[in-house]
């Protein structure tokens, strides 16, 4: 399959690498600053000041002392209130374009393309990556009961985000690099194995793909039954039988729209509504 070259691709590489390269610079400055090292033009912060999730871990805490969670600053909270606002527009386009371990499984996942051309992100059965894709939200519901609980950041001890970048550090828990390798591991055979089944921030967010304002839409008027759309999505979602994408998996990442790989003009597009008959569910 031929990839078109787009100016929507562009966009999405250059967010992804610019993101994951701040996260790595800030989390080299916060461990420098702890070793009497300052870097001016860097932040002094914490990975937990700048993960969005941290604001969603500390939600029953805030509720009910006014206070944030060991570790957790009021910035993710901000980033949470912000995130949502987003979500709301756009669906779980922070998994798609700005999460930085998103971006690493994809990385890896280029290696596993060329490893296994036409079984890559295939070898798990439907049928059990179907049930395995609710796991994620088994795993939400624990953070947020243990945090509650524990008034601690549990997660940390098992988050393969933070073992990736603190890995200089002696922070980082050895279960937490367990799950970093397991996952880098499975990233060669599955595509974004982590969003897939485990990470609940991202099952938080792919409920809001159900009511968001802008959704990708499918024209059956134009729609030519490539399957383009469906090849090319890392989620494994059926682009080409459905007219309105609203899967809790979809991450947004806009690859299956006739700007990325669609060779039909303005047949799976981002809009607000649908149009006509053309985008009915």
């Amino acid at each position: 399959m031929k990839i078109k070259k787009s100016k929507a691709r562009t966009v999405r590489t250059i967010t992804q690498i610019s993101v994951f390269v701040i996260v790595f610079l800030i989390s080299i400055s916060k461990w420098l600053s702890e070793q009497g090292f300052k870097i001016p033009v860097l932040p002094d912060a914490s990975l937990h000041a700048i993960c969005p999730f941290g604001g969603v871990a500390t939600i029953y805490e805030f509720a009910a002392s006014g206070n944030f969670i060991q570790k957790i600053h009021s910035s993710a909270f901000i980033l949470m209130i912000l995130g949502v606002i987003v979500a709301i527009l756009f669906g779980a386009i922070f998994c798609g374009y700005i999460c930085p371990f998103g971006t690493f499984q994809e990385w890896i996942g280029k290696i596993g393309r060329k490893l296994f051309p036409k079984k890559y992100n295939h070898f798990v059965p439907k049928k059990l990556d179907h049930l395995l894709r609710y796991l994620r939200y088994g795993v939400l519901a624990m953070v947020l009961y243990n945090t509650a609980v524990t008034a601690k950041l549990v997660f940390q001890a098992v988050d393969p985000y933070y073992a990736l970048f603190n890995f200089f550090t002696n922070e980082v828990a050895v279960t937490a690099y367990i799950a970093l390798g397991v996952i880098t591991v499975l990233s060669l055979f599955i595509e974004r194995p982590w969003c897939k089944y485990f990470c609940p921030y991202g099952a938080l967010l792919g409920l809001f793909n159900l009511i968001s304002i802008f959704k990708i839409r499918r024209n059956k008027n134009t729609c030519i039954g490539c399957k383009q759309c469906d090849n090319t999505c890392p989620m494994n979602i059926e682009v080409s039988n459905t007219n309105t994408v609203k899967n809790h998996q979809c991450i947004n990442c806009h690859q299956c729209t006739s700007e990325m790989v669609c060779p039909v003009q303005n047949t799976v597009t981002i809009s607000t509504k649908a149009g006509g008959d053309s985008f009915e569910n």
